[in-house]
This record gives structure tokens, sequence and C-alpha cells, in this order.
């Protein structure tokens, strides 16, 4: 049940202003309220939250207890440096309407963003998939939703500064969790 918390509450934090959630909120403002793409951003939530699961749950079996300690410190950082990172990416101009194209484009974000860094970490770590998986995805999931309920409202919260804090407190936990798997503290 940890894994499921964990990756839920981590999921729905590291999405929080990511790319994603801002593309949503941004084609919901262009489009409309089209449920489709809702129920096409949530569909791409799930699915990129069972591979990250998935990817964790292969390592699992093949790293021993410290070091899956050691790869969620390591995913951390990543989701931490991810966090930091500036969204530079420009809102499209004229957003297609081809639910295709845009579930790619959903899809392609969220397999490379940090709340699938974090989901994949903690299959691996607590070695639970099904349970990481389940909470990312309803993680990731809420997130897109909120970006989608929000629409242009969305652009108007402090989300760099969001980011900023959770990256700086990702980057804490890396390395708190990191000295701890080297036995370096207790």
């Amino acid at each position: 049940m940890t894994s499921f918390l964990f990756a839920m509450v981590a999921s729905f934090l590291a999405a929080t202003g990511s790319r994603d959630q801002l593309l949503v909120a941004h084609l919901r403002e262009r489009l409309g309220g089209s449920y489709a793409l809702l129920l096409l951003a949530i569909t791409t939530a799930i699915a990129t939250a069972f591979i990250a699961a998935w990817f964790g749950g292969t390592l699992a079996g093949q790293l021993s207890s410290d070091a899956a300690t050691m790869f969620v410190a390591i995913a951390m950082l990543l989701a931490a440096v991810e966090c930091a990172w500036p969204n530079r990416a420009r809102t499209p101009q004229e957003p297609t309407r081809s639910l295709g194209a845009i579930g790619i484009v959903l899809f392609l974000r969220q397999l490379t963003d940090s709340s699938r860094f974090l989901i994949a970490a903690f299959a691996a770590a607590l070695a639970s998939p099904m349970l990481a998986a389940s909470g990312g995805a309803i993680g990731g999931a809420a997130a897109v939703c909120f970006g989608w309920f929000l629409g242009g409202k969305l652009e108007h919260l402090p989300l760099r500064l969001i980011r900023l804090c959770l990256a700086a407190v990702l980057f804490l936990l890396a390395v708190w969790i990191g000295l701890t798997a080297r036995g370096l503290i207790g």
C-alpha cells in the first residue's frame, strides 16, 4: 500500500505545472471543453503510469535492496532536474483537432516526465509494480484533469515557483535517500 500512496502523491505533485498538464489546459482553452480530450489525457496518463511501473518492476528483480534504494535516489534526482528545468515549450498557435496527434504528443511527454521516473522508482524499490502503477495512474490522471478543469486559469498560478520548490524538495530527498543507501547516515 505504501507504493500506491507514494506513487499517487508524487505523481500528482510532480505533474503540477508539467508540460502535459499545460498542454491539456491550453487545448481545452483553445478547443473548448471536449470530453474526448479529457478522456484521452486520462488514458495516456494511465498507460504511461503502467509502462513506468512495468519498467520499475522489471528492475526490481535484478536489484538488491540497497541498489533499489539508490535507484529511488537517482530517480528523485532526475525528477528534481526535470522539475527545475524551465518549460520553454511554445503552445501551438493553431492546435490540431486530431485526437490521434494530441494523444501521441501527450503520451511522449508523459512517458519522459518526472512523475513516471518516480513511479518506476517506487515500483522497483517497493517491489509492488501494480500498486505503484495504480497510484501513479490516479495521480497522473488527477493532474491532467486539474489542467483540463482549470483551462487557461492554470497559467495564472505560480507554476514556476511551485516546480522550483518541488525540485528543491526532491533534490533534498534524493540526497538523503542516497546517503542512507550508502550507509553514510542512519
